[in-house]
């Protein structure tokens, strides 16, 4: 999929405008989060260098939720974010210094709901032609972020690549989805999302 193909399918054409609409399913306790979801965005941004691919991160040991876990660059909307791009890409360049010039917004997902109290609205967005991981030249907060990689294109589009695994949480069993990689487990809403945006790209 060239650099074209993956921005006309980002960008839902009208027959997916349904499916845009609609929230992306969500794997989370969600019944279990009291009060109004905490309205939060977060970037999913794809490179377009020699090995295309999504970047993301993985967060610090430390951090009071979601620690330690897979995800893409994002955070709350804040009052001043003029909308979920602006605080996504404000999120990217605080957490990875991606500078926001760098980023063309290709469309957003449907908003995913978690069990802790937030409702992510994931936007899209496509990084320079011919410039890899390394060619970006992030620096990670090193409050927030451990370290940042690539799950490569051909992974995502590999419908045999994402798998569904149970476990308990809170007392109640819970499935959810798992995407491979040798060195990172990739699951919960940051999975979801990816299984979601992989739906979109090889819809016919």
């Amino acid at each position: 999929m060239n650099p074209a193909e993956l921005r006309a399918r980002l960008a839902a054409p009208s027959s997916l405008v349904e499916a845009v609409a609609a929230p992306i399913g969500s794997d989370d306790a969600v019944d279990l989060a009291a009060g109004t979801p905490i309205p939060a965005a977060v970037l999913v941004p794809f490179l377009l260098g020699p090995t295309p691919g999504v970047l993301l991160t993985k967060r610090t040991a430390h951090l009071s939720t979601h620690a330690g876990q897979v995800s893409f660059p994002g955070g709350r909307i804040d009052p001043e974010d003029r909308d979920a791009e602006a605080a996504a890409l404000r999120e990217a360049q605080e957490e990875i210094n991606l500078d926001p010039s760098q980023v063309e917004i290709a469309g957003r997902m449907g908003d995913y709901l978690t069990g802790t109290g937030y409702r992510i609205t994931p936007i899209l967005g496509l990084l320079p032609t011919g410039i890899d991981l390394d060619g970006l030249n992030l620096r990670l907060s090193v409050h927030e972020v451990d370290s940042v990689f690539a799950l490569p294109l051909s992974v995502v589009l590999d419908p045999e690549a994402p798998q569904r695994k149970r476990a308990h949480f809170r007392g109640r069993s819970r499935e959810f989805w798992v995407w491979p990689h040798p060195d990172h487990y990739i699951w919960g809403a940051t999975a979801a999302i990816l299984v979601a945006i992989a739906t979109r790209l090889r819809a016919e």
